[in-house]
């Protein structure tokens, strides 16, 4: 089967497009820290029995934060990949491309929240999302990288 440029591409970049409908979803208010913690807390309760609400808020707000990184990580590893595979250009220009839509993207998603009143627009929460980006690339470019050859003797 002849796999023709708009199939390769939509291939390469629908992941992109689905993961940043994950984050908007996630910037709704239905996944707000009160939302989510609620939910969460119920979970922990059942499975541990009595928790201790203070632990339980710094444990939620380590998650949430991992979250952030972790998701925006994805975001620039899944740009990284789509990008490498429709650019002839360097390496260079990948990562910098996969990291500006995630920066972009994560400061987006902040402006939003800062309209919805459950949420906060946080520069802080850019520049994690950014970090979250910045760290998974680096692991996505060594993964990535070629290999030198073997020499046999």
């Amino acid at each position: 089967m002849v796999q023709t440029r708009n199939s390769f591409l939509v291939r390469k970049w629908l992941p992109v497009a689905l993961w940043i409908g994950v984050l908007v979803l996630e910037s709704t208010d239905m996944m707000s820290a009160q939302h989510t913690g609620t939910v969460l807390y119920a979970i922990c309760h059942v499975l541990f029995g009595a928790v201790d609400r203070a632990r339980f808020e710094i444990f939620h707000h380590i998650l949430r934060k991992s979250g952030h990184f972790l998701g925006y990580g994805t975001l620039a590893v899944l740009s990284f990949r789509a990008l490498r595979a429709t650019l002839a250009s360097g390496t260079a220009w990948v990562w910098g491309g996969a990291l500006l839509l995630t920066s972009s993207v994560a400061s987006l998603d902040e402006w939003h929240q800062s309209f919805i009143p459950s949420r906060t627009g946080s520069v802080r929460d850019v520049a994690l999302d950014t970090l979250g980006g910045v760290a998974l690339l680096l692991v996505a470019m060594l993964w990535t990288r070629k290999k030198p050859p073997v020499v046999t003797a």
